[in-house]
């Protein structure tokens, strides 16, 4: 971390109340090439139509350009592209796409925002932030309901999140911390940026910010921040009866309680806290579940970040949690490796398998968790079988025979599927139950 960006992480860690000025003044040339670091340069272009290849090649002119229309007040956020991917069930998601220009100072002011912020987000806050992820999110709710007493678990999504955060709200949460007017209204500049559709339609929204947009992960963490993670540190867990947890991972979150009063409650007072805020909560992904440990086991499960969650019993009989990858999650993981299969069937089959590895070791990587490893072999059976229609469809004559075409697999080594958790030991069981 720069020197400056210490400085800043250790006064707010220090000094909660504290609000930093002069940050504006940290987006200089230097600042600015050391965000550049953070760019993805294969990453889709903006508007613009300008890659992070291009903009890389006159780097230094480019953004003394841009620190010089900063300095002036010339600097004008350029709109943002949308662009649609499917979401499962016939939906589409909207992903923002900024402009190169733009992703580097979003990266930039991310980097102070995330300096500031860390110090105060709550450890059981996991989107979007630096060194914690999904996997993280998912072991810490593994312990908590394996060795906590959470005998009812309300599963909640936030309807269109990121379309319907408000912009007052965001400025006076990012006011709590920050005095430099410049900044803000930077900030600002982004959350009123145009959006472009796909059909050339420019639209301005008065709230969201765009999904997949940099800055908009970290202003998605502080929104819910002070509306959810606070609001349940300090109230809920404060007033409720027995054992109460919170899991959230960006807008996805799971609270478990040990009492159905202290679930009804919280599924009560929720609804009202978010729609003070402009949120709503998607009435079918938002329910109550029974998850007593000792209540039909199996008979009762909930997904979160791609796996199931349900009860079921080890090797001694006694009540353990399970987890596999979730039906959902599984369908559409074989539907996109079908698209992607049509897709590169004509491909060298060097290059083929050096791809289909590399989406292997990926799905290995996420999915392959403890207990895991039945659902994992099943992808791993129809994904074969996928490969083997779709290589046979590459002409008129069939291609393979299947023995022939296991020798083909065994040839080039296709991964198997493997469970990469490892076993914790007790020291970090402890500290992932505290």
């Amino acid at each position: 971390m720069q020197t400056s960006l210490q400085g800043i992480a250790k006064r707010a860690k220090a000094q909660k109340k504290h609000r930093f000025q002069d940050l504006y003044r940290m987006l200089n040339e230097e600042f600015l090439l050391e965000s550049w670091r953070d760019i993805r340069k294969d990453a889709a272009y903006g508007v613009d139509k300008v890659s992070a290849e291009e903009y890389e090649q006159n780097l230094g002119e480019n953004i003394r350009d841009l620190v010089e229309r900063l300095k002036r007040g010339r600097y004008r956020a350029k709109l943002v592209r949308r662009k649609y991917i499917p979401k499962g069930e016939g939906k589409k998601r909207p992903l923002g796409i900024p402009a190169t220009e733009d992703k580097l100072l979003q990266v930039a002011v991310k980097r102070i925002l995330e300096a500031i912020y860390e110090q105060d987000f709550l450890r059981f806050s996991y989107g979007y932030r630096p060194r914690v992820g999904a996997l993280d999110a998912v072991d810490k709710l593994t312990v908590k309901l394996q060795f906590g007493r959470y005998n009812f678990v309300v599963e909640a999504d936030i309807k269109s999140f990121f379309d319907n955060v408000e912009h007052e709200w965001v400025k006076r949460m990012l006011k709590e911390y920050i005095d430099d007017g410049p900044f803000l209204r930077l900030i600002g500049k982004w959350l009123k940026a145009g959006v472009l559709e796909p059909d050339g339609e420019v639209i301005h929204p008065v709230t969201g910010t765009p999904r997949g947009g940099i800055v908009s992960q970290m202003l998605a963490n502080v929104y819910l921040h002070f509306v959810l993670d606070l609001w349940s540190q300090k109230v809920v867990k404060k007033y409720c009866k027995g054992e109460a947890c919170l899991i959230r991972y960006a807008d996805d979150f799971v609270c478990g309680f040990q009492y159905r009063k202290g679930a009804e409650r919280f599924y009560k007072a929720m609804g009202k806290r978010l729609e003070k805020f402009g949120l709503e909560l998607s009435p079918e992904k938002t329910r109550i579940i029974e998850f007593d440990r000792d209540y039909q086991p199996g008979k009762t499960s909930f997904d979160f970040l791609g796996f199931e969650f349900r009860w079921g019993k080890d090797r001694s009989g006694k009540p353990h949690l399970k987890r596999r990858t979730s039906r959902k999650k599984l369908r559409k993981s074989l539907k996109n490796f079908t698209e992607w299969c049509k897709a590169n069937r004509h491909q060298r089959l060097d290059w083929l398998f050096r791809k289909l590895n590399a989406r292997l070791r990926g799905y290995y990587n996420y999915y392959g968790v403890i207990g895991n490893s039945a659902s994992l072999w099943v992808f791993f059976k129809q994904a074969v079988r996928i490969l083997f229609k779709w290589l046979n469809r590459c002409s008129q004559l069939q291609s393979y025979n299947w023995s022939g075409f296991q020798e083909l697999i065994n040839y080039f080594q296709i991964e198997r599927p493997r469970v990469v958790e490892r076993p914790k030991t007790r020291k970090a069981a402890s500290m992932a139950r505290a």
